[in-house]
Formats: structure tokens, C-alpha cells, sequence
């Protein structure tokens, strides 16, 4: 049986995708960035593939 993803990962990944960053997507969301970007990476993991961009100038 194959399970879903997480909601709230993916409401925090479309969060910093329409933000920009995860610092606009935590203050929207609630949370801090640094549980915006652990939600993401599980997300990440889940799907077995990168979904942002990790550079010194981004944050999706």
C-alpha cells in the first residue's frame, strides 16, 4: 500500500514556492524557518528527489 506525502509538507513547500523563501513561508505558516525547511527535506525524502534549489542565494 502506498502512502502519502505529508499535508503539511506540502503546504510548506507551496508556501515557499509562491514566497520565495522559507523565512516568508514560516511567518504565513506559523512555524519557524527552520520547520519549514525540516518539512521540506522530509517531503524531499518522500518523494526520493530534490524539490528546491540549495544555493548560497536561495532558499526553494
Amino acid at each position: 500500500m502506498r502512502r502519502l506525502p505529508s499535508l503539511n509538507g506540502l503546504r510548506a513547500f507551496e508556501a515557499a514556492a509562491r514566497h520565495g523563501s522559507f523565512v516568508g513561508a514560516a511567518a504565513e505558516l506559523n512555524v519557524t524557518q527552520a520547520a519549514v525547511s525540516r518539512m521540506v527535506r522530509l517531503l524531499e525524502e518522500r518523494f526520493g528527489f530534490q524539490l528546491s534549489s540549495a544555493g548560497p542565494t536561495a532558499s526553494t
